[in-house]
């Protein structure tokens, strides 16, 4: 089965938490899975109307439920958002270097972001406070036992900018020419020919299902598709670069790592757009 970053199941449950659409431990439950519970260090502007600091992932989307309820205890207006809709957003930033898309400033925050390759912005008053929520995250166990430490350092953001993700629609069709060229190079190399345990992991990639957890069931069908495609896409990319394979040349492996790079980045803004599209309407 193929799966999501942490920031995006965060972005993605806690919006649905904002809106009101998921249930507070449901979206606990999916966040952290087998992790450890996930500790919250916050570093920024305390959450306006909160009455507490959260200090974990559980504490933390309670006073997003919170914020959505209002102060008066009732869903509506009355939020840290302004009068109507949603009171607040998660918007999910998969920053690499030489792709820093999403990032929310300044400077401080985002050399944190691109360290871990990942991060989720909150905003609420109309994108003119944010908080970035940047994870560290720390494996032990086994392959059989895994198990995680995860903190989110919560820094000051700056408001936001213009928005610079591509639509839904549109990465849907870029994915199509991404997995071409992802399956095309994987092939090539003929992993499971000299990589025998890399033979479950094509499997998983083949099945391209992802995990029933990994977005609130109410994501719309396009934005799934689009999430499905662009997990796979990535997972091709992780198992093609792990090492040149078939490749004779140096001029080959270059060729295809550079092919491989703008796969990837194709999928990671696919994967923030789909995860993002809270404004838009559901689409078969």
């Amino acid at each position: 089965m193929l799966d999501l970053p942490r920031s995006a199941r965060l972005a993605a449950w806690g919006t649905g938490v904002l809106s009101a659409d998921v249930p507070l431990a449901a979206a606990v439950a999916a966040v952290l899975r087998d992790d450890e519970p996930h500790v919250v260090r916050w570093e920024g502007p305390a959450l306006p109307g909160v009455r507490s600091v959260p200090d974990d992932v559980t504490t933390l989307l309670a006073a997003l439920a919170e914020c959505a309820a209002g102060p008066d205890g009732r869903e509506g207006p009355g939020g840290p958002g302004g009068p109507g809709g949603l009171p607040g957003r998660l918007l999910l930033a998969l920053p690499v270097p030489g792709d820093p898309r999403g990032l929310p400033g300044p400077a401080a925050v985002n050399v944190a972001a691109l360290g871990a390759g990942e991060c989720v912005v909150l905003e609420v008053g109309g994108g003119e406070q944010r908080w970035a929520l940047v994870p560290e995250v720390v494996e032990f166990g086994s392959v059989l036992e895994p198990g995680a430490f995860v903190t989110w350092t919560v820094l000051e953001a700056a408001p936001r900018r213009a928005p610079d993700s591509s639509s839904v629609a549109e990465s849907e069709r870029e994915l199509r020419a991404a997995l071409s060229t992802a399956t095309a190079a994987l092939a090539s190399l003929d992993v499971a020919r000299w990589r025998e345990e890399a033979a479950d992991r094509i499997a998983a990639v083949r099945d391209g299902a992802l995990v029933a957890d990994a977005v609130p069931a109410a994501t719309s069908p396009r934005a799934m598709r689009v999430l499905q495609t662009a997990a796979r896409v990535l997972a091709i990319v992780d198992l093609a670069t792990e090492d040149d394979g078939a490749a004779i040349t140096s001029l080959e492996a270059t060729s295809r790592a550079a092919a491989l790079r703008e796969v990837a980045a194709v999928a990671r803004r696919a994967l923030v757009a789909a995860v993002n599209a809270h404004a838009e309407p559901a689409r078969p």
